[in-house]
């Protein structure tokens, strides 16, 4: 981590979230948010909803946000950084434009975006770029001073991330019956995305078959089933795969996804399986639904014992790589030599999204990257 607490050129740290409803009322409205454009009907909605309202209609996604802004600002009080921490969703309140507009006008120029989305994608990356493309766009038709906008890179391989989750693995293997514990397979889950979009993300050098979403998954996997395999002394068999599939289904799409990998394991003879939702930054309701409801529902109905790991979540090790993510951009921006902190075999991420990256179905404009139109 770079020796001083030294922010410059940044005023600000915008934590940027896919957001989620906060009551029943709430679902269908921010369900028409997030497939704004697509024409899908309301009565649909409802059905699709039916995940929230299971559980009140409220995800956890926000609380989680909440409380990983509390563990932010604490821990940049507690080691003397100074900057000011702001929060802002895609799809729910509190809405990125109504929060830049606030940061605008309390005077922050030069600001830092973390995406609560560790791994390249087109939706878990260049479209939270486009968005902050839209609200620019809306700033500026307001007549306001538009800030100059950097996002952090991809935080998938930083030890404040995965180390968090090699402890959830261990819990989870741990608190297993001993008879089977050994034996336990690990299924690493991440969201399954269209092969299409998985085959185009990250920079171009990195397309082809699954992308730099798929080889940063694996590598994140290898990275926490070697770490158990030191620290138990035991060799877990393990595999990468997927969940929370949507859309058309003639459309290929990431696979295996959970369910099916549990009867394939359970007819394979294995004796127990831990869920690593590796993909995701806290339990939303892709992991309460998916895996705590779903997929659990499966291995019961399979008796194949399994455990969920947690996620990273508002870890004080994850605001601590926070931290030194802003430190180490921030002395990279003034032109100081920084070596970036990135466990396994890819090395840290660009810091700066370049041309071809991530690209989406219909050309838009995205900030913070090479193709930025803000400058």
């Amino acid at each position: 981590m770079p020796d001083a607490l030294d922010a410059t050129p940044y005023d600000a740290l915008l934590l940027l979230s896919f957001g989620g409803p906060e009551g029943p009322d709430d679902v269908v409205p921010f369900l028409e948010n997030v497939t704004r454009g697509r024409g899908i009907p309301k009565e649909r909605l409802k059905e699709v909803g039916q995940h929230y309202f299971l559980f009140g209609g409220v995800s956890p996604i926000n609380d989680q946000n909440r409380a990983l802004l509390q563990a932010l600002r604490k821990d940049f009080a507690d080691h003397g950084l100074d900057v000011p921490v702001y929060w802002g969703n895609r799809n729910w309140a509190p809405y990125l434009t109504d929060t830049m507009r606030d940061m605008v006008r309390d005077g922050r120029r030069r600001i830092l975006v973390l995406a609560t989305s560790a791994y390249a994608s087109y939706s878990g990356c260049r479209q939270y770029r486009e968005n902050l493309a839209d609200s620019l766009a809306a700033l500026e038709s307001e007549g306001l001073e538009l800030p100059k906008i950097d996002k952090l890179r991809h935080y998938f391989n930083h030890p404040g991330f995965v180390e968090p989750m090699i402890d959830g693995v261990l819990e989870s293997l741990a608190d297993l019956p001993a008879d089977v514990r050994d034996g336990a397979h690990i299924a690493f889950t991440t969201h399954s995305i269209p092969t299409s979009a998985a085959d185009t993300s990250g920079p171009v050098a990195d397309h082809g078959d699954g992308g730099a979403y798929v080889r940063q998954h694996l590598d994140v996997a290898r990275l926490i089933a070697d770490a158990v395999r030191e620290r138990t002394g035991v060799d877990h068999p393990w595999q990468l795969v997927y969940q929370s599939r949507s859309g058309a289904p003639h459309i290929p799409w990431l696979e295996p996804d959970i369910c099916d990998h549990l009867e394939e394991r359970h007819a394979a003879g294995a004796p127990a399986v831990v869920m690593a939702p590796i993909g995701f930054v806290s339990d939303h309701m892709e992991v309460l639904y998916d895996l705590d409801t779903e997929a659990k529902a499966k291995a019961e109905e399979l008796g194949l014992p399994v455990r969920r790991s947690a996620t990273v979540g508002a870890d004080p090790r994850f605001a601590a790589a926070v931290r030194d993510l802003i430190l180490e951009r921030a002395c990279a921006e003034r032109g100081r030599q920084v070596t970036p902190c990135a466990l396994g075999a890819l090395g840290a991420s660009h810091d700066v999204c370049p041309v071809g990256c991530c690209p989406a179905r219909a050309p838009r404009p995205a900030a913070a990257g090479a193709d930025s139109p803000y400058a």
